[in-house]
């Protein structure tokens, strides 16, 4: 009978919930005999939301229980050390009165959307246009971690990849398409030329050792 793994991503906001499919592929890699089953922590939802970090990881935890918890922040103008650092000062304040599973910190350097910069058949697919031919001005990959603003440049190239009139390119609802472009990426590999991704994957290597879920 194949193992499972349960985790659950607590992020940012509702847009980072654009990062269960490349949890999931990691872990897949990581973890081949095992079903991996996937929570997004909606505490958008809640009446009480909790406004700081160790109280968003105790609602988590309550609500959402599972073997991994996968914390997220951008670092966005910050370095990734100083929201690591964040992220472990909030686990040392929860662990004084709940239990916590092993946690992995996942840091995009500067946010989620420089991560689904680099599948152009994804990009175009997402925005409606799956043979478009006009070219897209892709940056290279091994400096998206050096983009200003990558939200802003993703949702540019998916206008310009719908093919669609300027007019109509501004209606797009790119806010949603940066779901199905991570949806739609069937291999997050190239990712690993990355700092903070190369960070956050041998974060999870060392759980699954310590864990001893191999």
């Amino acid at each position: 009978m194949m193992k499972e793994l349960r985790y659950t991503l607590l992020s940012d906001g509702s847009s980072d919930r654009a990062l269960i499919p490349l949890l999931t592929w990691l872990l897949q890699e990581l973890l081949a005999d095992y079903a991996i089953q996937s929570e997004w922590a909606d505490l958008g939802r809640l009446r009480n939301r909790p406004k700081n970090l160790v109280g968003r990881i105790k609602t988590t935890l309550d609500l959402y229980p599972c073997d991994l918890l996968f914390i997220h922040r951008d670092a966005e103008r910050e370095p990734r050390n100083r929201r690591v650092d964040e992220i472990g000062n909030a686990i040392e304040e929860v662990v004084k009165s709940v239990d916590v599973p092993p946690f992995v910190c996942v840091v995009p350097v500067r946010m989620l959307e420089a991560w689904l910069l680099f599948d152009e058949a994804a990009l175009r697919r997402a925005s409606g246009n799956p043979s478009g031919k006009n070219p897209l001005q892709l940056p290279n990959i091994s400096k998206l971690e050096a983009e200003a603003d990558p939200k802003e440049v993703l949702f540019q190239i998916l206008r310009q990849a719908s093919g669609l009139p300027s007019r109509r390119q501004q209606k797009l609802p790119v806010h949603q398409l940066v779901h199905r472009v991570a949806e739609l990426i069937d291999d997050f590999s190239p990712l690993r030329c990355l700092p903070a991704f190369i960070a956050m994957e041998t974060e999870i290597q060392n759980v699954i050792k310590e864990y001893g879920w191999l």
